[in-house]
């Protein structure tokens, strides 16, 4: 049975509504009333960008989600997890501040950010996967987890690994802790990089199975021992230790989709995502590329992978700019970018209909929609 999508463009004529009180009247269309907010905590997962980096959602945007959660009597608060990789959000105090620096505080937004992860990613709850093959209990911000409604708000987009970074990825890789991002993006166990280890042998006190051992002064782990908890990952002060890109893109896309399971089962969620300044490549990176076509508008549903797919779809329908690396991939090798995926022509390793055939497969929603548009 196909699921309900709900689209508005971003058109915004003289007198009318403010581009947020669109939002909040697509919500509402979209049937959000329709949840018991009263009283309940209300996690609103996004991404705050990396600094640097100026194509993630204006924070206009996450206010307008905020206050109506408010109207409806929920308490709402802005979160999202720490990352893997070494930049400016890999723990709570830096989070905060990129959060802060690109103007999501409690001012600016009406609620306040709370980094689900804890200061150092390894703050989780260990939730069952309903139907997970690949992951069987996901490692997932304890924050996400306490709250009783939960909304996803997205930047939908490009992405180098995963095609697009649409609500799947925003809730499943987002929602998990640097041990669970480490999970899906492996199997779970990290390496030593020896040129910035200084053998200060905290990853050693912070292990409860003795796999990581200092030998002249460095760091090694022993995987056969290591269960890939990212504790040592968390605590070394020189970010020495880190995860091994490994996973091949099928089993990420599949652990993307099964982390969202374990964050969507058992409690009301809701989910929204923006076609807005489209770049190529992730809100992770300290810097954005043209985007690759033009804004479309915004889209929301209680179905996950349906608004996936229909963000896919529009997404593919459009035509790409020119100058853009879509445009100049397209425009380099003609014959190889036939067809309309405009994904896989931006980023050719990737495959991004994996984890939405995964997440169909496991329950989590359908691929098949029904696109109801409003003015």
């Amino acid at each position: 049975m196909a699921s309900k999508v709900y689209f508005t463009d971003f058109r915004t004529p003289y007198g009318g509504l403010s581009m947020p009180e669109k939002l909040k009247k697509l919500c509402k269309k979209a049937g959000i009333e329709n949840i018991d907010f009263n009283n309940q905590f209300v996690a609103i997962k996004m991404h705050f960008g990396e600094p640097g980096n100026i194509s993630y959602l204006r924070p206009n945007y996450a206010k307008a989600v905020a206050d109506l959660v408010k109207e409806l009597g929920g308490k709402p608060f802005l979160t999202d997890c720490n990352t893997l990789y070494v930049g400016r959000r890999k723990h709570a105090l830096e989070h905060i501040d990129a959060a802060y620096e690109n103007g999501f505080n409690p001012f600016t937004t009406g609620c306040h950010v709370i980094i689900a992860d804890g200061l150092k990613g390894a703050d989780e709850a260990y939730v069952p996967v309903k139907n997970g093959e690949l992951v069987k209990e996901a490692k997932i911000g304890r924050a996400i987890m306490d709250a009783d409604i939960f909304i996803s708000l997205t930047h939908f987009k490009g992405h180098e690994m995963a095609g697009f970074g649409g609500a799947l990825k925003n809730i499943g890789m987002g929602g998990g802790s640097r041990a669970g991002k480490m999970e899906m993006h492996n199997d779970g166990k990290p390496a030593v990089n020896p040129k910035l280890c200084v053998g200060c042998g905290r990853c050693v006190n912070i292990c409860a199975h003795g796999a990581p051992s200092i030998t002249d002064k460095k760091a090694t782990i022993d995987t056969s021992k290591c269960l890939g908890c990212g504790r040592c990952l968390a605590n070394c002060p020189m970010d020495a230790i880190q995860t091994v890109y490994d996973a091949a893109p099928d089993n990420l896309n599949k652990r993307m989709a099964e982390y969202s399971m374990a964050i969507c089962q058992d409690r009301p969620c809701f989910h929204i995502s923006l076609i807005v300044d489209v770049s190529p490549f992730c809100d992770c990176h300290a810097e954005n590329d043209a985007p690759i076509i033009p804004n479309l508008g915004m889209l929301a549903s209680f179905d996950p992978v349906a608004l996936d797919q229909a963000c896919v779809d529009l997404v593919n329908a459009t035509q790409p700019f020119e100058n853009s690396v879509l445009g100049a991939n397209m425009a380099k090798d003609p014959e190889g970018c036939k067809g309309h995926d405009h994904f896989h022509n931006t980023s050719p390793n990737s495959h991004w209909e994996m984890c939405l055939e995964h997440a169909q497969k496991i329950g989590l929603g359908t691929r098949e929609y029904e696109l109801i548009k409003m003015k």
